[in-house]
């Protein structure tokens, strides 16, 4: 029988933290938390539990899952961000692969809750993530703030798992706009690292794009409201990335 860690990065997290603890503790053989300086009750909070409590400097999304894999003392990982956990169907799947793990990931998909609404479309569900996977065989990569999984193997085929990753996002509207304003700063940071460019077409054409699929093709209509929000908000992030990717590009030369 393999032994699993359930691996979590926290900052700020005391509204969630609690419900992802306890559905990691009849799962994973062991908790480890890398903390980047809470100044809430995060840390009071994770105390009551049996976990390894790590406090670590913000390294970026990607670097900080990457660290925090190293401090697990298993290989067989299930990851998950503060304000997520696991349902009681995907605890069962995960349980069971302890005696029968067959590949070097697994996904899940993920059920995001946007201010009190269960989201089942705008582009939002099924939410595929690999989060349960051989630490050996995979490492977290992508462009900051949005991370992944990968699989080193590229001929490798990933399992997939019932059950959902619940994950409590944004509670009001005002959070979502500071997040929006944040994440897209840290896209288009990264995207100037990578030597991308921000031409007008860009800016035009992606975040009308990005609106039309969301709540077209992927339905996000049928979410009422908090649809139309998310969908609006999925352009707006975009078009902040390519324009401050253009103030950068504009501030440099």
């Amino acid at each position: 029988m393999i032994k699993l860690s359930g691996v979590i990065i926290t900052y700020n997290e005391s509204r969630n933290i609690e419900k992802c603890l306890q559905s990691l503790i009849s799962v994973v053989d062991e908790i480890v938390i890398v903390d980047s300086f809470s100044t809430d009750n995060t840390k009071s909070i994770c105390a009551k539990y049996n976990v390894k409590f790590i406090e670590q400097e913000f390294l970026g999304y990607i670097e900080q899952k990457n660290f925090a894999l190293t401090q697990a003392s298993n290989d067989y990982i299930v990851s998950l961000d503060g304000d997520e956990a696991l349902s009681e169907t995907l605890q069962k799947s995960i349980i069971s692969l302890k005696t029968n793990w067959i590949h070097n990931g697994y996904y899940c998909n993920r059920f995001n809750n946007f201010c009190g609404q269960w989201i089942k479309y705008s582009d939002w569900y099924p939410n595929k993530k690999l989060r349960v996977f051989d630490r050996r065989q995979s490492k977290w990569e992508g462009i900051n703030p949005h991370d992944n999984v990968v699989l080193q193997n590229p001929k490798e085929k990933a399992g997939y798992l019932k059950g959902d990753i619940l994950h409590w996002t944004y509670q009001t509207y005002s959070e979502f706009n500071l997040k929006t304003e944040n994440f897209s700063t840290i896209s288009a940071k990264a995207y100037y690292d990578l030597g991308k460019t921000a031409p007008f077409w860009k800016i035009l054409f992606n975040p009308t794009w990005a609106f039309f699929k969301a709540y077209f093709i992927r339905l996000g209509v049928l979410d009422g409201l908090n649809g139309f929000v998310i969908c609006a908000q999925t352009a707006n992030i975009t078009f902040l990335k390519y324009t401050k990717l253009r103030e950068l590009i504009k501030n440099s030369s």
